[in-house]
């Protein structure tokens, strides 16, 4: 039987490119490469006053478009977007032995920098939220401000503990690396207020092609949880906008108002009914609305102020 992501991941790629965006393997150093989806126009654009950047970063099920796809054709033609895939996803690799989420944040404004962006917003879900935080900490000059979806900028071995233990897993690999066609479908269920019926041959078809790199995905989720004792809460001189699944299983509503109250008066949180922690996939016409309006008041008919 043909597979039906193999095929589809193509039409996506074609799609990407019609709507303007071009893959760039950007060498951030030798051995570590980062693949970045950008705007045909954005070393003009990006920061020139015509089309603010903003810039998508993925979680950890599926590469930078697959995740974004609704969102980038949402936004491409007022912002000049990126795209980028994190390491050992997409087209992304290092032979770096570094699997720090700071990592992935310092290579990315590397990569970004070399297609000269100057000044973005960054758009994080998931684990793609810790690295879009990250950035924002490591680059305050880069980061304008900061979208956030699903996950806390730091995640700390009792919150860890905490949410693994409501779901009823023993780890964050078991849970985000299935290697059954019945573990996928439970992570999905898991992710989604209402995850629609779909045929067995579709969770097999999509372990074939979205679960490559295994290992070096593990360390990056040992890597992310960071010991009680080392955590202090950071803090950010950007405007963050918090947005969040109201029916959020892994990361509850309950973790973004405290995440809002530790954030202070530069946050905002909106909340989306009926939607789970794959938010902008699962609701993403309200989620792309929500984008959008606090885009506008970021920037003004989509240019910079």
């Amino acid at each position: 039987m043909v597979n039906t992501l193999k095929l589809y991941k193509p039409l996506l790629r074609a799609t990407m490119k019609l709507a303007g965006l071009r893959p760039q393997k950007i060498e951030v150093e030798p051995g570590t490469v980062m693949n970045i989806w950008a705007s045909t126009r954005s070393k003009k654009n990006a920061n020139n006053g015509k089309k603010p950047a903003v810039v998508f970063v993925h979680g950890f099920v599926g590469d930078g478009i697959l995740t974004w796809q609704f969102q980038v054709l949402a936004l491409a033609r007022n912002y000049t977007v990126y795209v980028p895939d994190l390491f050992f996803f997409g087209g992304s690799y290092t032979s770096d032995g570094r699997r720090m989420v700071g990592f992935q944040a310092e290579c990315l404004a590397r990569g970004l920098a070399k297609l000269g962006v100057q000044r973005c917003t960054v758009v994080g879900f998931s684990y793609g939220t810790m690295v879009a935080f990250s950035l924002a900490e490591l680059q305050p000059e880069l980061v304008e401000s900061v979208v956030a979806t699903g996950c806390p900028p730091v995640l700390t071995e009792s919150l860890t503990r905490e949410r693994l233990e409501s779901l009823g897993l023993p780890t964050w690999s078991e849970f985000l690396l299935p290697d059954s066609a019945s573990a996928l479908k439970k992570l999905l269920e898991i992710g989604s207020f209402h995850f629609p019926w779909l045929p067995k041959c579709v969770f097999r078809h999509a372990l074939e092609v979205m679960f490559d790199c295994r290992k070096e995905r593990t360390e990056l989720l040992e890597a992310m949880v960071i010991p009680d004792k080392d955590f202090a809460f950071p803090q950010y001189s950007q405007r963050v906008y918090l947005v969040w699944g109201e029916n959020d299983r892994i990361f509850p509503v309950e973790v973004a108002n405290s995440l809002k109250e530790n954030l202070g008066v530069n946050a905002t949180l909106v909340c989306i009914e009926k939607a789970g922690h794959i938010v902008a996939l699962e609701r993403p016409f309200v989620y792309n609305k929500c984008l959008k309006k606090i885009l506008a008041s970021i920037y003004k008919d989509g240019h910079t102020k």
